[in-house]
């Protein structure tokens, strides 16, 4: 029987999604495409004019203790494989959520929880089922809590000294949500911690994007913040404010961002204007043990240790650093008067004083920028010279990847840094580049649309398609029962990990009201409302990329209820931009139909009828794909740290999530995992996503030494008061992590499983 054409249609527009291809295979992250920052170390006028002292500069401030108000640094909550390993004192209520239970925590399964508690194995899953593959059998237990980081006492900033003494001063009092019986403990923060290590191929940083890719030089906002900028010496005695537009500079605006969190590390009303004063004449690391052998301060003489004595600090001032690392042009003006006072009152900030949250980002994106683990088993194996498929690991772990791929993990996970976060590197790797290779010297691998392993015409569409620089993707949910196409943030999904209202991950908002997600910003965008689209890239969407496609010319006229499938309800996309966007555009695509978006006047009539469904989103509780490499030594697990160990996570994708949202991603589906020698080969291969140099803590992955806050005397139902910092707060514990040098140390780290009690 023939059937009629619309009808052929009507079931290619039904299928073709659910027929699609697999994504990409696992491939090395050796030589890969990093994101290029135009205009930081390169140019005719670049702000970074000697890259190695940045670059150790950041080194010390992402390590140092004084960089918080009372003893926390950057690397507090990342010591450990760029993660954080620690035990006590690690829970959130969840008090970013809208739930009655948000300021209250949890009884977990160990019969404890809240502040101070020392967590054990038993605790995890915080979600936990009777059958741990199969919902069915219903839940057991869960919770809003999260596991994450224990930060900072904060309290009212009042004062620090410019040379000694790692902490503030400020008035603190008990928090009235972390404590034990009034006495008070270190504030937590509201998510797990991920790894900084591989983050600069992230293009948004945090696990809801807030991080933008523009840094702005002084807030976390990028173009969003008009008052954002850098002071600029445009003569003997002029200067003035620039704004400052460096893209690619995520991990900047991250710093920013975390430097000012009174969760994380600060006291309130402290700028980091402030910091600068309180360290600009310090030695850095100046309580901090450094070891001989650093990888990078030992090249540049920076160390005062020595093989038979390891010294704290540097031989250089964090000024004479900053003099010696940026453009004179961002330091050199020395009259005070322009550049705002202290909140606290006292002399005016000076120049160098009010660029040091530039000065501290871009040293410390630098730093972490040389943090990238592609030594692995998965980078150095060998390869199938045609499909690039690895070929040298072991018989359970290519078992494993079969598993990775057949389970569509490899959608969320695709590209070298194993995350379609990494938006522009993962682009660039599939644009065919003139003598433009990666991978390992045994199996050299071009650029190109088949640069991750596929060669067919169909497979080639398929890399392209997860890997190319869209922001925004159109997908399937799972509404109900039924799949159903939502536009959604590329690299940003909702698994179901936990209760959608328990935190809204990318649906929150900005300092000023605007949506973090770029899908919002599009769907305003094909309204014709040009003044909420508010970061750039947004303008820059192909939509013939789209998974599922937004609007088609069919040739005829056909009411679908998911497709603008109408010709006077779509255009050309590109067309509102210019002819030559439309050929751009149309030349990305695979399929012959072209790219179409709806008409302004079709999308505004599809977003205010509650009944059509063409412009559904999917942000609610949608949070940032975490890159697995070394995942193996970077738990906890998800953004809410819910999960232990990697069965649990193996055991949590068998069972399709544990909460069922119309967000939810629509291939939530994972049956094959149902099988326990499969989740073991899948296990198996995840093991060959860990680099020895991180492991072992090898250059570039040496650090100086920390001391890390690590809980209170007593435990979750009695501590002692009296800390130094204030009678009210409870006594403390701490972890010491001895310096490391470029040959790293001789035990292997561990997985976070094995600092757990039973």
């Amino acid at each position: 029987m023939k059937l009629p054409k619309k009808l052929i249609v009507i079931c290619s527009l039904v299928l073709s999604p659910i027929a699609f291809a697999h994504g990409p295979i696992p491939v090395p992250l050796i030589d890969a495409p990093v994101p290029p920052v135009p205009g930081l170390t390169d140019g005719d006028d670049p702000i970074v004019v000697n890259k190695d002292m940045a670059i150790a500069l950041g080194k010390a401030l992402f390590w140092d203790t004084s960089v918080g108000s009372d003893g926390m640094a950057c690397g507090s909550c990342h010591f450990h494989a760029g993660a954080d390993s620690r035990t006590k004192n690690q829970i959130n209520s969840g008090i970013l959520g809208s739930l009655d239970s948000k300021e209250e925590f949890s009884t977990l399964n160990s019969g404890a929880g809240g502040p101070n508690h020392d967590l054990t194995l038993s605790d995890f899953p915080l979600t936990q089922f009777n059958n741990p593959l199969d919902k069915a059998d219903g839940l057991s237990r869960t919770t809003d809590d999260a596991i994450a980081s224990s930060g900072t006492f904060s309290g009212v900033y009042t004062g620090a000294s410019a040379f000694t003494g790692t902490n503030d001063e400020c008035d603190r009092s008990a928090d009235p949500l972390f404590n034990v019986h009034g006495i008070g403990t270190r504030r937590v923060e509201p998510r797990n911690a991920p790894t900084v290590i591989n983050a600069v191929f992230n293009h948004r940083n945090f696990w809801d994007g807030r991080a933008n890719n523009v840094f702005n030089g002084s807030t976390p906002w990028g173009d969003r913040d008009p008052d954002a900028g850098v002071w600029v010496k445009t003569g003997r005695r002029s200067v003035e404010k620039q704004q400052l537009h460096l893209i690619n500079s995520s991990l900047a605006s991250q710093v920013v961002a975390t430097s000012l969190s009174q969760l994380e590390m600060v006291c309130s009303n402290r700028s980091i204007a402030d910091l600068g004063r309180k360290l600009l004449l310090r030695q850095p690391l100046q309580y901090q043990k450094v070891h001989h052998e650093d990888s990078v301060f030992g090249p540049l003489n920076l160390t005062y240790s020595s093989a038979e004595d390891q010294k704290p600090g540097l031989n250089k001032t964090y000024k004479t650093m900053i003099r010696q690392a940026f453009a004179s042009k961002y330091w050199s003006y020395r009259r005070r008067g322009k550049f705002g006072s202290p909140a606290i009152g006292g002399n005016a900030y000076t120049q160098i004083e009010a660029n040091f949250p530039m000065f501290f980002a871009l040293s410390v994106q630098l730093y972490e920028s040389t943090l990238i683990s592609d030594q692995a088993p998965i980078d150095t194996t060998t390869r199938d010279p045609d499909s690039y498929f690895p070929t040298g690991l072991s018989e359970s772990a290519i078992r494993g990847i079969h598993v990775f791929t057949d389970s569509h993990c490899n959608i969320c996970h695709a590209g070298p840094a194993l995350t379609t976060a990494a938006v522009a590197s993962n682009s660039a790797l599939v644009t065919a580049t003139p003598d433009a290779f990666y991978g390992p010297t045994h199996n050299r691998r071009p650029f190109g649309p088949a640069a991750m392993g596929r060669q067919t015409i169909d497979d080639a569409r398929d890399a392209f398609i997860f890997s190319h620089p869209n922001v925004v993707n159109r997908d399937k949910t799972r509404a109900s029962s039924n799949t159903s196409d939502r536009l959604l943030d590329f690299g940003y999904f909702n698994t179901g990990v936990a209760d959608p209202d328990s935190d809204p991950g990318l649906a929150a908002t900005d300092d000023f009201g605007n949506p973090l997600s770029f899908t919002d910003q599009y769907i305003s965008y094909l309204q014709g409302k040009s003044e909420k689209v508010l970061d750039n890239s947004v303008n820059e969407i192909y939509s013939c990329l789209f998974n599922t496609q937004l609007a088609m010319n069919l040739g005829f006229d056909l009411p679908v209820s998911n497709i603008f499938a109408i010709s006077s309800d779509f255009e050309a996309d590109g067309n509102r931009e210019s002819p030559d966007q439309i050929a751009i555009r149309n030349a990305q695509c695979f399929n012959s139909n072209g790219a179409f978006i709806p008409t302004v006047e079709a999308a505004i009539t599809a977003f205010n009828d509650e009944n059509d469904k063409k412009l559904l989103t999917a942000t609610q509780a949608a949070f940032k794909v975490p890159t697995l490499r070394n995942i193996e030594l970077t738990g906890p697990y998800m953004h809410n740290g819910s999960m232990a160990t990697l069965e649990q996570v193996v055991e949590f994708y068998g069972r399709s999530g544990n909460f069922h949202t119309d967000n939810l991603h629509g291939l939530m589906n994972i049956a094959i995992l149902g099988d326990p020698e499969k989740r073991a080969d899948l296990i198996a291969f995840l093991k060959t996503l860990t680099d020895d140099r991180v492991r072992y803590e090898r250059a570039p992955f040496d650090h100086p030494e920390i001391v890390v806050p690590n809980g209170h005397k007593g435990d979750a139902t009695s501590v002692s008061a009296g800390n130094p910092l204030e009678a009210s707060l409870a006594e403390e514990d701490f972890l010491t992590i001895p310096a490391s040098g470029a040959n790293g140390i001789s035990a292997p780290l561990q997985p976070f499983e094995s600092f757990l009690a039973p």
